[in-house]
């Protein structure tokens, strides 16, 4: 059946808290995949190996408070509405096949009121707010030089 990605029923939460504590405690795991595009969750998988940095990153990242526990640092990265809303014009038109009126009903309808309703509520909870998405140069600094301090010298490169 058709998953709405936009709504936290969506993800296999008990097997992302499982996952990232296998990866923790040094197991490798078999990452599930999904189309976006079907809207299901795909037979194949991607092997990720345990690394001294898990980064667990989507709009739902802070949504669930035993992940958000697990969590050493907790990053929102803020975007303005307008700029959410030409991404997925962009995104959904080439890679989904969508027409922009498509699009538009499907933000004003879904997209627009599951941020309200979960996504923009999990600000609250973070350690840092990156304000201005990917556009924010320092704030993505701090955020490297954070990470770099948590990675042991030797295993940097």
């Amino acid at each position: 059946h058709a998953i709405n990605f936009d709504h936290p029923d969506a993800f296999d939460w008990k097997l992302l808290i499982k996952q990232i504590n296998d990866l923790r405690n040094g197991k490798a795991i078999e990452q599930p995949t999904y189309s976006y595009l079907l809207c299901n969750r795909l037979p194949e998988t991607i092997h990720v190996e345990p690394k001294p940095v898990i980064i667990i990153e989507g709009i739902m990242a802070l949504l669930n408070k035993k992940l958000r526990d697990m969590m050493d640092l907790k990053v929102y990265v803020d975007c303005d509405s307008d700029e959410r809303l030409i991404r997925n014009i962009q995104r959904d038109t080439i890679d989904r096949g969508r027409t922009v009126s498509m699009v538009m009903e499907r933000y004003i309808k879904v997209l627009k009121p599951m941020h309200e309703q979960f996504i923009e509520p999990t600000k609250r909870y973070a350690d840092l707010i990156i304000p201005e998405g990917g556009m924010n140069v320092k704030g993505i600094s701090i955020l490297c030089k954070y990470i770099e301090g948590i990675v042991p010298k030797d295993i940097q490169k």
